[in-house]
């Protein structure tokens, strides 16, 4: 089979075929791209038309994706079934093997604009039979506007646990330790802080993840010292630090 490139015609069928699959699905143009086993670039300039699509790439994406994106009479694809393996890129771990941390999670780190408060919030994990790799999507915050969402990574030569937003280049890391007995995973988070005017700040601090079945009913948002969960969250945060799961460097 000819790497050809597509005609015009077929290029814009194919490019607009692309964005309804990956709007509907919810997947990134990244994720997209592991998938198929492209580069990004490759895939971007194709559907802004700057480049045409060719065969070979289109077969890929076909493949990926589990649908024909070429008009019809075009040469029939051999479509796959759901990844069950993520990409190289994000650990390459099996879908059996992660099961344990699908679900939702409480979510503990201090309050960056109130000090001694504890910020909770949700975070839930599933496997993203699409994408075919574990995404991540946090809710329950008081500031909804920043929650945030991305794709989970796990690489065995770390044996970390990555939760990564990438926002058109603009990065934000969760990175955790293996569980603990109670099932707690300890970590450090960095991001963007909003700071006067349109200033973003870069910061780190400590976060906990505690599995939601262990309480009925958790407390979500800014918790002050006169909380009643505040104890319990407080010990939970500190001991990130005082039990050596992360440290702090100056």
């Amino acid at each position: 089979m000819s790497d050809r490139d597509l005609i015009d015609s077929e290029t814009r069928e194919v490019g607009r075929r692309i964005r309804e699959e990956v709007a509907r699905r919810r997947i990134s143009r990244q994720a997209l791209a592991d998938m198929a086993r492209i580069s990004l670039s490759t895939l971007e300039k194709a559907l802004a038309g700057t480049r045409p699509f060719t065969l070979a790439t289109t077969i890929r994406i076909e493949e990926a994706l589990g649908v024909a994106l070429r008009p019809d009479g075009a040469e029939p694809v051999a479509m796959r079934p759901p990844a069950d393996t993520a990409p190289e890129s994000m650990g390459a771990y099996a879908r059996a093997a992660v099961r344990w941390i699908e679900g939702r999670w409480l979510t503990l780190r201090p309050s960056f604009g109130t000090p001694d408060h504890v910020f909770a919030y949700a975070t839930t994990i599933r496997w993203n039979d699409a994408a075919g790799h574990l995404d991540f999507a946090e809710s329950q915050r008081l500031d909804a506007r920043f929650e945030q969402a991305g794709h989970v990574s796990m690489p065995n030569l770390s044996g970390h646990i990555y939760l990564v937003t990438n926002d058109h280049g603009q990065h934000r890391l969760l990175m955790l330790g293996r569980p603990t007995i109670e099932g707690k995973l300890y970590g450090l988070l960095t991001t963007l802080q909003v700071g006067s005017g349109t200033q973003l700040m870069p910061v780190a601090c400590p976060v906990v993840m505690i599995p939601l079945g262990e309480s009925a009913a958790p407390g979500f948002g800014l918790i002050a010292p006169d909380d009643a969960a505040f104890v319990g969250y407080r010990r939970a945060l500190d001991a990130a630090t005082a039990e050596d799961f992360v440290r702090f460097y100056r």
